[in-house]
């Protein structure tokens, strides 16, 4: 599990499942690049990490057709990338009597088009180290249905899907590519349900996890696995961390 003199590039690392991760490669010795929309709290991210040599790097990976060109001026000015780990992304919920269009497309642009945006720009000449290692945060939610989230599942599965194919075309240049596919963890986004939704609504999410909700480091854990050398001959796989919510 060590990662010393490893460049890690972790997307959404201003809070949530992101942040933990980054502390956490830290602690594992690697030099972390943290991106995000918003660079105060990226900075605020740094001041938590171990060592010394991580970068700030505020990006909005909603504008995906930049992605590419910014990835090789992130490698100029650091070193080609060992991982990259993508967990940006947001939840849209809703019946879908009420979906937006715009909303769907701006969704997919961010989860989807994104990560195969990221590929591309890790795949090119110079950008990634000998052996090199992407993951993915998709969500349980790509794997199972529940009513009110086809926008947010559409883009998991997605990622799901891309995990494989990405795999496949990218291991002869010494590429992994793997997924983590967690249920609902403590973050902003489980507080947010807890404010909107009725008590026994919430208690019906929180009773159908028999292991309770998951923590950020719950997650990030099995991302630092994929990310290093212990996973070396695992690929296009999907790693399931929900506590038991899908088993049902």
């Amino acid at each position: 599990m060590d990662l010393t003199d490893r460049c890690v590039l972790v997307t959404g690392a201003s809070s949530g499942i992101g942040r933990e991760t980054a502390i956490l490669l830290s602690s594992l010795n690697a030099r972390v690049i943290l991106s995000a929309r918003r660079e105060a709290k990226l900075r605020e991210t740094r001041d938590l990490l171990y060592g010394s040599g991580h970068v700030v790097a505020p990006f909005d990976f909603s504008d995906a057709a930049e992605i590419p060109n910014w990835i090789k001026s992130l490698v100029g000015k650091t070193a080609p990338l060992d991982a990259v780990i993508h967990v940006a992304g947001q939840q849209v919920t809703g019946a879908v009597n009420y979906l937006v269009a715009e909303d769907v497309d701006g969704l997919l642009r961010l989860s989807v088009t994104s990560a195969l945006m990221l590929a591309r720009g890790v795949a090119q000449r110079g950008c990634s180290a000998s052996r090199a290692s992407i993951v993915f945060v998709a969500s349980i939610m790509g794997l199972v249905g529940k009513p009110g989230i086809a926008v947010y599942a559409a883009a998991k599965s997605a990622l799901i899907g891309t995990t494989k194919s990405l795999a496949v075309e990218l291991a002869p240049r010494n590429i992994r590519v793997n997924c983590v596919a967690p249920a609902f963890v403590e973050t902003e986004m489980l507080d947010h349900l807890r404010e909107v939704l009725a008590p026994d609504q919430f208690d019906l999410i929180r009773k159908a996890h028999p292991l309770g909700f998951g923590t950020p480091s719950d997650v990030a854990n099995p991302i630092a696995f994929l990310a290093g050398d212990a996973a070396r001959w695992i690929t296009g796989t999907t790693l399931v961390v929900d506590g038991g919510y899908s088993a049902q």
